[in-house]
């Protein structure tokens, strides 16, 4: 058996899924290059936690994760974020490309829940998981 290098995580938007939350993608020629090449695994932590898409738009806002509208959704990230861990455990991943600013995936820089389009420092529930369990997260900015 011929033993391939680690496979990454990608969030699955930025090869043209469109899985975000108002339905639309954002490619990536970058990320869909690497693809391409093999060995990435797309996904999507808030379709893994439940959440169809579309869906209304969601900020961290303290401690929790709040639609536009002001419905709680936390369960459902914090759920498919795990559900994305497990498959990054269970493929041996070391290292993730996720979009940068989500409530899922951003890292370094996230909305600030008042979706004014405000940025502050933090990661998103995913992106945090990956973090703190050994996974290095990129976002597609950094590939540019």
């Amino acid at each position: 058996m011929k033993i391939k290098k680690k496979p990454i995580i990608v969030s699955a938007c930025l090869l043209g899924v469109s899985c975000r939350f108002d339905g639309s993608s954002k490619p990536c020629q970058k990320v869909i290059e690497l693809f391409r090449q093999g060995g990435v695994i797309p996904l999507c932590p808030e379709q893994l936690g439940g959440l169809r898409t579309p869906r209304a738009p969601s900020e961290i806002k303290k401690f929790s994760v709040v639609t536009k509208n002001g419905k709680d959704v936390s369960k459902n990230f914090k759920k498919g974020a795990e559900e994305a861990l497990s498959i990054a455990r269970l493929a041996g991943v070391k290292k993730a490309i996720l979009k940068s600013k989500s409530p899922s995936c951003g890292c370094g820089r996230i909305y600030d829940g008042s979706f004014t389009h405000t940025l502050v420092k933090g990661n998103g529930i995913f992106a945090e998981m990956c973090v703190r369990n050994g996974i290095e997260v990129l976002t597609e900015e950094d590939l540019e």
